[in-house]
């Protein structure tokens, strides 16, 4: 169901002048592909750029319009989170997109370009995630309630990126081709151990150890989730080769074959780099294989998003390129492949809004309207970003020796070729079959 704002009274009377200039001045100077029509609290409307999109907002009183002009990344949020603003025409997902298609290539305000500044110069003491608040970070999030997630994601509670081999891919599907995906370019052998760095739900875990008959321990810091993916493992008939413990992954001890961390890279903090691919390094058998799977910027090195910040991923970070590789080299470890999805997590994004939405008032039912707008603004902000930010998402194969897989990457689709295509085809008698046939394989 839609919401439908409460639209206040206008109030007479310009109580933020130099607010208002400042906001009026930049969007003339930003605004060039689309219209934006404002609304401002004494009832003026004023029209940003030409042609369509056409997208109508309303900002309900000055002291929104005031935190807007001085600070829009964390604002514009904060703002829609408290009905200070709200879209008469269009709807949010149309407002981030627009605003993000015409800001990234133009030069913003000043001040804008200060606040940006101070951020990044601010950034690694932001992100500063010791133990003790790692696992704060991690509760703020992943903690709220398994019935949250169950509106929205797929039966696997795959949260991260899937994989769209084609359009009409239903979202279960997408995130079954993921991980089938990331099974390939592992090459998990039958018996080889296999170590799962923010495991999550046990979506992943579950699945590598039905299609390569392998040994499988997660870790994750959420509660919530280590006891949903153990259940799952019990569940599965697994619980004898899958365990999920709650453990910081700085903690792990061993080593393993195979390492994977799928959507926790982002968590780590800019500053801890180097130690986690440290710790990588020590974990990871001489002859083994690591994947990185991690939302990225395909642009330089950039500023933590304030309101991604405050609200959804407390010392959450997007990285470069740029930052991982330095770090990557610095651990003495080699990458043996580079993959970059694009649009695949704008998709992904797409199906999980469109969810929530569609189950909305269970969800206010759950929390409140507060937090209804709020987790609005995350999924149709993010897609956005997407799409018109140069967020992508950076698949990294590592390992300690040149030779640790195939020289060209034609292995990767012969081995999907074995593993199971669509959500519900693992078939145990499958999986065992495979499994004697990549023994052999290995034999020989």
């Amino acid at each position: 169901m839609k919401y439908e704002p409460n639209i206040r009274a206008s109030k007479p009377g310009r109580r933020a002048p130099l607010a208002f200039r400042l906001l009026d001045s930049a969007l003339r100077k930003l605004v060039r592909t689309g219209m934006l029509e404002v609304c401002f609290p004494d009832g003026e409307t004023r029209r940003y750029g030409m042609g369509t999109p056409t997208i109508a907002i309303a900002i309900h009183d000055w002291s929104t319009l005031r935190r807007i002009a001085l600070n829009p990344d964390l604002a514009m949020g904060e703002a829609w989170m408290e009905d200070g603003l709200s879209v008469e025409k269009g709807d949010l997902y149309g407002l981030i997109a627009l605003c993000l298609e015409n800001f990234q290539n133009t030069r913003v305000p000043w001040l804008w370009r200060l606040r940006d500044r101070l951020r990044m110069t601010l950034r690694r003491v932001t992100m500063h995630n010791p133990v003790s608040r790692s696992r704060r970070n991690v509760a703020h999030h992943y903690d709220l309630g398994d019935d949250l997630y169950d509106l929205f994601l797929d039966s696997e509670r795959q949260y991260s990126c899937a994989y769209f081999e084609t359009p009409e891919d239903s979202l279960e599907d997408a995130q079954v081709h993921k991980m089938r995906h990331i099974a390939a370019k592992l090459r998990v052998l039958p018996g080889q151990k296999v170590l799962d760095i923010g495991s999550g739900w046990g979506g992943l875990g579950t699945y590598l150890a039905q299609t390569s008959d392998a040994p499988v321990t997660g870790v994750t810091l959420s509660v919530d989730q280590q006891k949903y993916a153990n259940e799952k493992a019990r569940r599965d008939g697994l619980d004898d080769r899958v365990r999920f413990d709650l453990r910081d992954y700085r903690r792990q001890t061993g080593r393993f074959d195979r390492i994977v961390s799928v959507g926790m890279f982002e968590h780590v903090g800019v500053g801890h780099y180097g130690a986690y691919f440290a710790k990588l390094a020590d974990l990871l058998d001489k002859d083994g294989v690591a994947l990185v799977h991690t939302i990225g910027s395909a642009r330089p090195p950039r500023a933590p998003d304030p309101w991604i910040s405050k609200y959804i991923f407390p010392g959450g970070y997007v990285p470069s390129l740029s930052e991982i590789v330095p770090e990557v080299e610095r651990a003495g470890l080699v990458i043996a492949d580079i993959e970059v999805l694009r649009l695949h997590y704008a998709e992904t994004l797409k199906a999980w809004r469109d969810r929530f939405m569609a189950r909305r008032e269970e969800a206010a039912a759950l929390y409140d309207e507060r937090f209804c707008r709020m987790w609005e603004f995350y999924l149709a902000s993010c897609e956005a970003g997407f799409r018109y930010n140069h967020l992508v998402v950076f698949q990294i194969q590592l390992a300690h020796r040149l030779d640790a897989v195939p020289v060209t990457r034609d292995y990767i689709e012969a081995s999907k070729q074995h593993l199971p295509e669509l959500s519900g085809d693992v078939d145990a008698d499958i999986v065992k079959r495979e499994a004697r046939r990549t023994r052999k394989v290995a034999a020989e």
